[in-house]
């Protein structure tokens, strides 16, 4: 007897009752009808076709751009004892091949794979043969080029309609304005989908906005204030450790998390975040991904984020429990300028990206017409350093690549080594002569890299391991034998990147083919600044009321817990904080700090009055961060 939705997810999430519109949106997959679903952070998409998926025979083929959430999803369903695979970039075809066996053969349940594999068609042929059951699209507004991670590759997913027009769609995304929901339902060919939006609002969760001075005294007083565990996100990784440290200094425990950790540090730091250890984690964008933790009681970010489609998914990351909690945005006006330098100053254009791919081939010694499916670790420091490129505009350049599925990036830690052999060539070759079994490796290295008695080569092992036919251990094992002989030299050096190349280096022809994208996208990133602008500067309504709008939800009634409307409820009560200050402010100039200590009103009472006073230029601040009357 077959079992009910309701049975799978006890059986195998251990969760008694269905969140909405899970259930809804489960019935209409099992239904067979097409399905779209908007719901936001928190709201639980993968349940919507993991459990309807374990009801039918067959595998699930999940469609997802990101290589780390492939992965953690495939290690949350081996832990349920559900067997699924993930076809990531870097695996050879014959391992390729293998795990697709295993697909068929094997009582696999879910198949993931990003939307750039479905381009190669030997993949798409043995896909075609599998017993596919429903076809899940993660991430659907990568389909849309209104969206805000356009990936081309996406617009070749509806061709599987062709293939399985029996086997129902359903696209699933966190975020997505109007104009893109329409067209994701346009893109992927939905027919006549059931369609399932739940509300952007969240009640519970109270959306601030303050102008501070001092971000870091402004972050302690919330944290004393609110012990709970908490976000802060920030903007590089070199602000993770000095934010990390100088809340430590102050007496709070705090670990940061980015992506250019190990991956045994990685697990440390949210091991003790999770099990609240540490109350704060600092972090950049790259910390989100598989959290769930339902007390987290606030989530600050010190600076402004790049679009309101990522604010709302990291500031929901709050209140999962259903608790009063606090998503705050800090800014100055320093900030502005920051965030044009960061997001829009450091785009790309065509003339830039082409340099940056060319000399990414160059540096990874990839040959034209060669690369394809070929995984290299890469110091981002260090190629920048090498070329004389600036950071953050390589960087977006190469997320670009990314988007376009030309490469696949993955902010993994590993150890770059750099090899140069001591001794001359023909005691090389006398050396291989006596030790035959290290011959394939030997000779792999010497064909692969020619200039390396002149110089240290930077060694692809993935690489030198397939051309051998050898692993990764055996070579390592060699190489360290080789440097205590002192034939070698042998240097680690650590890398932040792990790169996969996803088609054959072909130069301008391959910058051609995606370059038509980039002033659209370029364009889009601009627009979607301006709206993170506009939702910081607007405080003429309710914040909650803002966010809902965006995302084109029409919510009239104001939140009552948001900063603006904290600040109504203050201007209305008796003597408002703004004459309490300005009593204050006749007697001596003051910083906010000590505003804050000579009243009783709360924190954000004080510092909405101040705001409001400063629009009003009945106040200025001066040059030594004292507000002062305006004469």
């Amino acid at each position: 007897m077959s079992k009910t939705a309701a049975e799978i997810l006890s059986r195998h999430w251990n969760f008694t009752t269905f969140r909405e519109p899970q259930h809804e949106i489960i019935t209409a997959v099992l239904e067979g009808h097409d399905t779209f679903a908007l719901m936001p952070t928190g709201g639980g998409k993968s349940i919507c076709f993991q459990v309807p998926a374990m009801m039918k025979d067959g595998i699930c083929l999940v469609i997802s751009p990101l290589i780390a959430l492939m992965k953690d999803q495939v290690q949350n369903l081996e832990k349920r004892n559900i067997k699924a695979i993930a076809l990531t970039g870097g695996i050879s075809p014959d391992e390729t091949n293998q795990l697709l066996d295993n697909c068929m053969f094997g009582n696999y349940k879910f198949l993931y794979l990003s939307p750039e594999r479905l381009q190669s068609d030997w993949i798409l042929d043995r896909i075609k043969a599998l017993p596919i059951n429903l076809i899940a699209i993660d991430e659907a507004h990568c389909v849309s080029q209104w969206g805000h991670d356009f990936r081309p590759a996406y617009l070749k997913i509806s061709a599987l309609k062709t293939h399985f027009p029996k086997v129902p769609f359903l696209a699933l995304t966190a975020s997505a304005t109007p104009e893109v929901q329409t067209d994701i339902i346009k893109q992927l060919e939905l027919h006549s989908p059931q369609i399932f939006r739940k509300s952007f609002s969240r009640s519970n969760l109270a959306y601030m906005v303050f102008p501070v001075e001092d971000k870091l005294f402004r972050i302690s007083q919330i944290l004393k204030k609110n012990p709970q565990s908490s976000i802060i996100y920030v903007r590089n990784r070199r602000s993770c450790l000095e934010i990390s440290n100088q809340l430590q200094a102050m007496g709070f425990t705090a670990g940061y998390y980015h992506g250019g950790l190990s991956t045994r540090e990685k697990e440390k730091s949210m091991k003790n975040w999770m099990d609240g250890s540490t109350q704060v984690m600092v972090a950049t964008n790259a910390f989100g991904m598989g959290i769930d933790k339902a007390e987290v009681k606030t989530v600050i970010h010190v600076q402004l984020p790049e679009n309101l489609e990522n604010y709302y998914q990291e500031a929901g990351r709050a209140g999962r429990n259903g608790e009063k909690s606090y998503a705050i945005l800090l800014n100055s006006p320093s900030d502005y300028q920051m965030a044009e330098n960061q997001f829009i100053a450091s785009l790309p254009d065509k003339e830039f990206l082409t340099k940056v791919y060319k000399k990414l081939c160059n540096y990874l010694q990839i040959g034209y017409g060669e690369g394809i499916d070929q995984t290299h670790s890469l110091n981002m420091k260090q190629f920048c350093l090498t070329y004389k490129f600036p950071p953050l505009n390589t960087y977006n350049a190469l997320q670009f690549l990314d988007n376009q599925g030309v490469v696949s990036l993955s902010a993994e830690f590993s150890q770059k080594l750099e090899m140069q052999f001591l001794i001359e060539s023909k005691e090389v070759i006398r050396y291989i002569s006596l030790n035959p079994s290290e011959e394939d490796i030997l000779l792999t290295i010497l064909r692969t890299y020619p200039g390396i008695y002149d110089q240290k080569v930077a060694l692809n092992l993935p690489l030198i391991a397939k051309k051998s036919g050898s692993d990764e251990k055996q070579i390592e094992k060699l190489l360290d034998k080789l440097k205590s002989q002192d034939i070698i030299s042998l240097e680690g050096q650590n890398n932040d990147t792990s790169i996969t190349f996803n088609e054959i280096r072909e130069d301008e022809r391959s910058i051609n083919r995606v370059v038509r994208y980039l002033e659209i996208q370029n364009k889009l990133k601009k627009d979607r600044l301006h709206a993170v602008l506009e939702y910081v500067n607007n405080d003429k309504i309710c914040r909650s009321i803002q966010i809902s709008a965006y995302f084109g939800e029409q919510k009239t009634d104001p939140c009552g817990i948001c900063s603006y409307c904290i600040s109504r409820k203050s201007a209305s009560a008796g003597k408002s904080v703004s004459e309490e200050i300005r009593i204050l402010l006749n007697r001596a100039d003051m910083s906010s700090r000590e505003i804050q200590t000579e009243l009783p009103q709360s924190q954000d009472e004080v510092l909405s009055a101040l705001s409001e006073m400063l629009e009003n230029d009945i106040i200025m601040i001066k040059p030594n961060n004292k507000y002062t009357i305006k004469k």
